[in-house]
């Protein structure tokens, strides 16, 4: 991956007051946010028909790329209008790294701060890169106040004290670091899609031995299932009611909330990430929890019912780590004496294959009903076993692979972050590194609403958040 020439450090620093800020280069200026950008606050209950409508979970945090909603769109409280050039901050803790400057004017919920800098002073696009920069976001974040809700205040921004180099020095580190960035985002998709063909592997292999096994030669029959087409002659087909019980997970409301220590870890869709159990995203509550709804080690835990049709059906195995918690209403426990052997299952196209059952144009629900109703195929024990041995020998060079190469893609990303933090704060000279970095031959793909695309067919996030279409609670309780 080739970003053109290394920048090194100025010729000469200053003290610049700011203990989070350090030393600076020695002609740069201080000054305060507020007196550069003021924050604009022109509400609005509906978008023009050309603008567009931006939420906390249209932007992408940490790179400002943006997917704006659909156009439907109805307001239940106003929202905030902004136009090209001005600056989206999105001011609640968990949300704030989600900066971006829009290339189309409209209207934004009211988390964000819509901040406009004031002509000659400083470009909106070096004042993205600084708010957006790790040790801006850190300081940003100790101002946070609220205990459910911690948000930042445009006080506290306003009267934060940033380094502000000239324009033509702004306009060389933006160059600099769009140049970088770009470069970055081709590498990643790149990565992305070796995942993909990767996991396309590895579930031809789990596809195959779930359904027909592992003898090529073995007598078939008709499974009476559609989607299951023939199986070993020798394999029950039946129903998941069978085979276990279905758990609906816990309800609880905003009051039950309480800090980590002082209640039961609550786990949500966001708690799986590629068939793993990630502990980033975490919800606890005091309340009463009836014992059936405590994990135990073994359980499959599934999300059934999401606004983003590729959650339902992910799942994972809960393993002595996360026994012992609980789970929201919108994910499902799935609790049998099989659950080795179906947590493959579950991890071969099966939901996928039956998802005309759950999906409708109004809700994406995967029901106890519905559950326990789907026909699985299950061969003896013996060669359960067998199975399972055959799908871990195959999948574990797979998903080393896979692993290597998500570290790979983290790596890059902590470069970027790192890389954004020593130039906007100015502990890298990219003034000499812009000047020589050629022309862009190939203009970025950008679709009608300003948004530059990724350099993959998956949308510009990739995989679907974890967060999408959460209850009003949970929503409530991420906020």
């Amino acid at each position: 991956m080739d970003i053109g020439r290394i920048p090194c450090p100025y010729p000469a620093y200053k003290p610049s007051g700011v203990p989070w800020l350090g030393d600076m280069p020695v002609h740069w200026g201080l000054a305060r946010l507020k007196g550069h950008a003021a924050n604009v606050v022109d509400l609005a209950r509906s978008k023009d028909d050309d603008h567009i409508y931006l939420a906390l979970e249209n932007v992408e945090g940490w790179t400002g790329r943006y997917q704006p909603a659909g156009e439907d769109i109805t307001f239940d409280s106003q929202v905030k209008r902004f136009m090209v050039g001005d600056v989206l901050f999105g001011k609640l803790r968990p949300y704030l790294a989600k900066v971006t400057c829009p290339k189309r004017g409209g209207v934004c919920v009211g988390e964000f701060l819509v901040l406009r800098p004031y002509s000659g002073t400083v470009l909106a696009s070096y004042l993205e890169q600084f708010l957006r920069s790790k040790p801006t976001i850190d300081a940003i974040d100790t101002s946070t106040f609220g205990a459910k809700m911690p948000r930042a205040d445009w006080q506290f921004i306003g009267d934060m004290t940033i380094p502000l180099p000239s324009l033509p020095e702004q306009r060389a580190i933006v160059r600099y670091l769009d140049h970088v960035d770009r470069r970055i985002r081709r590498y990643v998709a790149a990565k992305r899609k070796l995942i993909a063909l990767l996991e396309e592997e590895k579930q031809a292999v789990v596809n195959q031995a779930v359904t027909r096994g592992l003898d090529p030669n073995v007598r078939l029959k008709p499974s009476g299932v559609d989607w299951l087409g023939d199986v070993p002659a020798h394999w029950e087909v039946t129903r998941l009611r069978n085979l276990g019980d279905a758990l609906i997970g816990l309800t609880y409301d905003p009051q039950d909330l309480v800090d980590e220590g002082d209640g039961a870890l609550v786990l949500r869709a966001s708690n799986i990430l590629n068939g793993q159990l990630v502990y980033g995203d975490n919800v606890y509550v005091s309340s009463s929890i009836p014992s059936k709804l405590i994990t135990r080690e073994g359980d499959i835990l599934i999300c059934s019912r999401s606004g983003s049709r590729a959650l339902i059906g992910k799942n994972a195995r809960i393993d002595s780590d996360s026994a012992g918690t609980t789970f929201g209403a919108f994910m499902t426990v799935f609790r049998g004496p099989n659950n080795d052997y179906l947590h493959q299952v579950f991890n071969s196209k099966f939901f996928e294959y039956q998802s005309a059952a759950f999906f409708t144009s109004t809700i994406n629900q995967l029901t106890l009903g519905i559950l326990y109703d789907m026909k699985v195929p299950l061969p003896p024990r013996e060669e359960r076993r067998s199975i399972l041995q055959h799908i871990e020998d195959k999948a574990t060079p797979i998903d080393k692979a896979i692993t290597r190469t998500r570290r790979q893609i983290e790596l890059v990303n902590e470069y970027r972050t790192r890389l954004i933090a020593d130039v906007v704060t100015g502990k890298l000279d990219v003034r000499e590194a812009a000047a020589q970095l050629p022309e862009e031959v190939e203009a970025e793909p950008m679709d009608g609403n300003g948004v530059i695309l990724d350099y993959t067919d998956g949308g510009i996030f990739g995989e679907a958040t974890p967060t999408e279409g959460e209850t009003a609670i949970e929503s409530e309780v991420r906020l």
